[in-house]
């Protein structure tokens, strides 16, 4: 004790629900001091607060119930699948009383700011009652949907009825008997709270901005059959909860739902609408997160099954949910919510159509959205209204404290611009705060219970861990933040989640950056990242102590997530190397390979046709023509495949990009391939072929004088070394060049060889078998190998060189950036972080690359530019 007024412990946390309650015994058994402030007079959290009728989790209570004391499933026997609120609220009540938690709780007391004092290397946490906390660590367990959204409706505070929040419901409840009442919200807690209320009332008005998705809860008592793992091994199947997808187990589909025939499909939606479980809502296929055309069928589904229940089309096509698509938004779980709207006391009135207007001392005015005349106002008097307007999810709660970090710097200030947190866990500027199921975890994309048990036992033994080393602080790094940050987006990108104005972007809060909050890559998936930060030292942490700084920085998921899935299946598959296919089983394999990819956009006009190579032999190659009116820029296009495999048309999605994006005419030629035809075979090719577009443009369609080369790997080498011979031979006049992962320097001795040497697709042993069979080593030091030795690379035309960074080839295209930019070129050199060398020629598969597909055609652009001002 420091002073009076003054506690002092090792962790101070905020908030007495589930997580804090946890948080609180596991600190006890780690011999820590603790004391947790609450603003309620009892445990609980959300479930203390939100009793309005109706309330209930939407998570099979079997699931939603602690895992840390095995005694609890013995002593406690949920009534029902999703239990009521007073039932939860009672269970965390019973938990607090055997675990004896109400003696290191602070009831009534709330938090208005908290101070950390770098100097001594503790928070200061200040409360209305007067009292001040300080600690080492600062736990913030204020629950995901814990801070109510202020309605945003003119004249609220007008009204001299009566008004209730549906998430600070009066505890001894309310009667609705006789009543007319207006509910202004369709989200959870409207649907779950409409049927009860509609059951009292003598009138009910529904007020709907947004439709949402329901399905039946068919709540009851737990059916046996559902309980038989559990029973057989609650161990194991608690762990099998923690590594699934969203912390309940389930088993995922491989399969999608365009697959199958509509009669298995409806079959297999019928029975997920019966089972009722938002667990299995999207088991049954493989793509309903991810595909438009895939989630249409299960949204379809439940739309005709809005339209089997309510009997008035009109109403059923207003409660048929068409701006979003289906688990978009959090799904609900109902008891007989459709149906309520068949009872004759009951309206539902459409915001899109009639704007809330204001609220009067009597009632609510609605007027017509598309006519604003008075006359076409109408006012509805009501004896009670209920506002269902839901949370500032995710982040209100900890931002509605005065939080203030290192250098002053406020938590509100800090994320002003959306949340950036590491893991979810922890945030820059903030040393030793904690957030329990932060924005940038799993969090309301889970099984609640799931996720804030490994919050806080990651929490406790991150604090242990400290504590024993000797550690006065940790706190991540810039770097670590930024790119889980990025990480979580781009993982949600890669589904439907981002296309709903949902509250999991913030969407439901006026102001609010509109960003992404939750970790939609699965509970499984972030347990083992978190397990793999501890084993790498606390990856992305800076911790000090008195022995000095300990500075972990780097990038827990450095691969983009779509590449990392590609290239899991790809493990999942065990495909011998392609080394030891030989070269026509290489060939084989890789044409087959590319007729499974996406084709990519639709040009004007495709021609193929012939053009004679260096020794006449006649090469192949494809005329993709922009659909816009001509003449064209041209580009001549070298695929990739080592010298060794590949043709005019393996590239073709990429080349089709190019051609619509750029609007130039691509020419993707072939070349003579090793080990038939050896250096210099194919670089004098690529000369050829280029002398002879060039002479050929405006029979091709294209304008003469603008020619530029692009290639992808060894194609980019042919480009390379293409522009450097036609400088040395005067001709063809070539306005630019794009040079995606070149070969540059075949000698393989570079440190991304090593760094990158196996399981990025393209491999150190594979590009040494490329080398040679295209070359001996003595002519590995003539630049048309190895363009990066030229005597001098002055005087070339602009160029964009694109590497990646799990890319052998990384080194040598970045020493050739470096190179040109040191010899006076104009370069533009893109690295690209988490990629690999297959990633950005993958068009419509893989998403992350896009960026590097447009800077692409960016530059052809420019250089066609460029070429007709000169």
């Amino acid at each position: 004790m420091s002073d009076n007024n003054t506690i002092d412990v090792d962790v101070v946390i905020v908030g007495a629900g589930f997580a804090g309650m946890y948080q609180l015994v596991q600190m006890r058994r780690a011999g820590l001091s603790a004391v947790v402030l609450e603003t309620a007079d009892d445990v609980g959290g959300t479930w203390y607060w939100n009793r309005y009728p109706g309330a209930r989790c939407d998570i099979l209570t079997v699931d939603y119930s602690y895992s840390w004391d095995p005694e609890l499933e013995k002593d406690w026997i949920w009534s029902e699948r999703y239990a009521t609120q007073p039932e939860i609220l009672r269970y965390a009540q019973f938990v607090a009383d055997k675990h004896d938690l109400r003696r290191d709780i602070r009831f009534n007391t709330k938090v208005t700011s908290a101070q950390w004092n770098n100097d001594a290397k503790r928070w200061r946490i200040h409360t209305d009652s007067g009292d001040d906390v300080t600690a080492q660590f600062y736990v913030m367990a204020t629950g995901c949907l814990s801070m109510p959204k202020v309605p945003d409706i003119e004249g609220t505070d007008r009204f001299k009825g009566e008004v209730y929040f549906t998430n600070s419901w009066p505890h001894d409840g309310v009667d609705f008997s006789g009543k007319r009442v207006a509910v202004i919200g369709t989200g959870s807690s409207g649907i779950q709270s409409i049927p009860l209320i509609a059951s009292q009332a003598d009138q009910l008005t529904v007020f709907q901005r947004t439709p949402n998705f329901s399905v039946p809860a068919h709540n009851g008592p737990i059916a046996d059959e559902r309980l038989v793992a559990y029973r057989q091994d609650p161990a194991a199947y608690r762990e099998e909860a923690r590594h699934s997808g969203i912390g309940v187990p389930t088993t995922p589909a491989d399969v999608s739902a365009l697959e199958v025939s509509p009669q298995e499909r409806e079959a297999t939606y019928e029975e997920v609408w019966r089972r009722g479980e938002l667990a299995h809502l999207l088991e049954p296929y493989n793509d309903l997160r991810i595909s438009a055309e895939s989630n249409d069928t299960i949204r379809c589904f439940i739309h005709n099954k809005i339209r089997e229940i309510v009997k008035d089309p009109d109403v059923a096509d207003l409660l048929c949910p068409t701006n979003h698509y289906f688990a978009t938004k959090r799904p609900c779980l109902d008891s007989g919510y459709y149906a309520t709207y068949n009872l004759p006391q009951v309206r539902l009135v459409d915001l899109q159509k009639q704007a809330i207007e204001t609220i009067t001392e009597s009632g609510i005015n609605i007027v017509d959205s598309a006519i604003s005349a008075k006359e076409k106002t109408e006012s509805i008097d009501f004896d009670a209204i209920v506002f269902a307007t839901g949370f500032d999810a995710m982040t209100g709660a900890i931002v509605g404290v005065d939080i203030t970090g290192r250098n002053d710097e406020s938590l509100r200030d800090a994320w002003a611009h959306g949340p950036q947190t590491y893991l979810g866990l922890m945030t820059v500027g903030f040393p030793n705060l904690f957030m329990i199921t932060g924005p940038g975890s799993p969090s309301v994309l889970s099984n609640m219970m799931v996720s804030i048990e490994q919050h806080v036992d990651l929490i406790t033994d991150t604090i242990k861990h400290l504590r024993t080393s000797g550690i006065d602080t940790i706190e991540p790094t810039e770097l670590a933040q930024r790119r889980w940050v990025q990480h979580s987006n781009e993982i949600a990108d890669l589904t439907l989640l981002p296309t709903a104005n949902s509250w999991y972007m913030g969407a439901n809060v006026p102001g609010k950056p509109q960003v992404f909050l939750p970790y939609p890559g699965g509970v499984g998936e972030y347990r083992k990242i978190c397990d793999e930060m501890v084993v790498q030292g606390y990856l992305g942490f800076t911790l000090t102590g008195a022995n000095g700084t300990q500075n972990n920085d780097g990038v827990i998921r450095p691969l983009k997530p779509d590449v990392q899935e590609m290239l899991s299946i790809m493990a999942e598959m065990a495909l011998p190397p392609l080394e030891t296919m030989g070269v026509e089983g290489a060939r084989a394999f890789m044409a087959a390979s590319g007729a499974n990819m996406p084709p990519g956009p639709e040009v004007g006009e495709i021609i193929d046709g012939t053009l004679p190579g260096a020794d006449g032999t006649s090469l192949d190659y494809r005329l993709y023509r922009p659909a816009t009116a001509g003449p064209h820029p041209m580009v001549v296009y070298y695929h990739g495949g080592g010298w060794v495999v590949g043709s005019a048309t393996s590239d073709d999605p990429l080349c089709r990009y190019l051609c619509v994006e750029s609007e130039s005419i691509i020419i993707s030629v072939n070349y003579r391939h090793a080990p038939e035809a050896r250096f210099p075979a194919a670089a004098d090719d690529g000369l050829a072929a280029a002398n002879w577009i060039s002479d050929h443009a405006e029979e091709l369609g294209g304008r003469p004088g603008q020619l530029a080369v692009a290639g992808w790997s060894a194609g980019a080498n042919i480009a390379a070394v293409t522009t450097q011979q036609a400088k040395l031979a005067g001709t063809p006049t070539i306005s630019g060049q794009v040079l995606l992962n070149p070969v540059t320097d075949v000698s393989t001795v570079r440190q991304s060889y090593i760094d990158n040497a196996e399981g990025y697709v393209l491999t150190t042993p594979l590009m040494s078998w490329f080398c040679d069979q295209y070359c001996n080593p003595a002519d590995r030091l003539n630049p048309k190998v190895s363009p990066l030795l030229a005597d001098t690379l002055s005087g070339l035309p602009p160029a964009l060189v694109i590497t990646c960074e799990f890319d052998p080839l990384r080194d040598e295209g970045d020493a050739y950036a470096e190179a040109l930019a040191a010899a006076g070129v104009q370069v533009q050199h893109l690295q690209c972080p988490g990629q690999i060398h297959t990633a950005i020629p993958a068009v419509d598969a893989m998403v992350t690359s896009e960026y590097a597909r447009a800077a692409m055609a960016d530059a052809l652009r420019k250089f066609s530019s460029a070429a007709v001002g000169h």
